[in-house]
């Protein structure tokens, strides 16, 4: 004990969940050792998290809370993690966040700007870092949202991943983002993913002109128990919306939308061309 560094929970929300990790652990009588065995890393990186030197993150927070019997609780390290996070997210995302990690379908649609699960790394860091310049966000909270994007990627790769349903405007492969190979290598990996046995990709092309049933990005989940969870935004701020009400004539105009836009197949070939250099 002669080397234990006091916390300060006030310091910052990370310092605020690793005083409450030491808390729990010490509370059970458990070392950094044996926690860290529970939940699968080094006891070093159990350290560096309860002294706040590395930030938490989603999967490990979720290890963490099977540990210590928190999960789903009000009180979970996951949801503090998501509060952690909320500083750089819009508001109702973090949310939304939540239940698209257990969805069994997912419907998206974007317009400019290739939809998150979606991005590469480097398409996804070329727009984070745009929002620096433009005096948005900071360097560190830029970082935190690539990184929250790669743990949102990773954990739809589970034994039974969800359904992916994507209908991206034409403007969003259309759009330079980052030069001519960050742009190819994010229209090859929009291939890779039409190819996968659990997704449908398809471009909603100009020419459907008022025929296209949304102007701003929406998201639709449905859950194991077939509710559906709407979510949508705009520059400023994000809407959850779990009323069915409201939320069964998205998906209906999600289902026109589909149908105006040109079919998988078409959509793959126009992706093709613009790789290609051609119109």
């Amino acid at each position: 004990m002669v080397n234990r560094k006091q916390l300060d929970p006030e310091a910052s929300p990370e310092a605020a969940y690793g005083a409450r990790m030491r808390r729990l652990r010490e509370g059970r009588g458990w070392s950094q050792e044996c926690l860290s065995g529970r939940v699968g890393c080094s006891s070093q990186h159990i350290s560096a998290v309860e002294t706040a030197r590395k930030s938490p993150t989603l999967p490990f927070s979720s290890k963490l809370d099977v540990a210590f019997g928190t999960a789903g609780s009000a009180d979970s390290f996951e949801r503090e993690w998501r509060e952690i996070r909320h500083g750089v997210l819009l508001q109702g995302f973090p949310e939304y966040v939540g239940y698209e990690g257990r969805a069994v379908e997912i419907r998206l649609y974007n317009v400019g700007i290739i939809p998150g699960l979606l991005q590469t790394p480097e398409y996804a860091r070329v727009l984070a870092d745009s929002a620096v310049r433009r005096g948005a966000i900071t360097a560190e909270q830029a970082a935190e949202r690539v990184a929250f994007l790669a743990e949102r990627q990773a954990a739809l790769k589970r034994p039974q991943p969800p359904m992916l349903f994507v209908t991206m405007d034409e403007s969003c492969i259309r759009r330079p983002i980052g030069g001519d190979a960050v742009m190819d290598a994010q229209l090859a990996h929009l291939q890779e993913f039409a190819e996968l046995p659990n997704t449908l990709l398809q471009v909603a092309p100009y020419e459907i002109g008022e025929r296209r049933t949304f102007d701003l990005p929406v998201n639709l989940l449905t859950m194991p128990d077939r509710s559906v969870i709407c979510y949508a935004e705009s520059q400023a701020q994000g809407h959850l919306d779990r009323e069915s009400a409201s939320v069964l004539p998205m998906l209906t105009a999600y289902h026109q939308l589909q149908g105006e836009a040109l079919s998988p197949a078409a959509s793959m070939a126009m992706i093709s061309q613009l790789r290609k250099g051609t119109p």
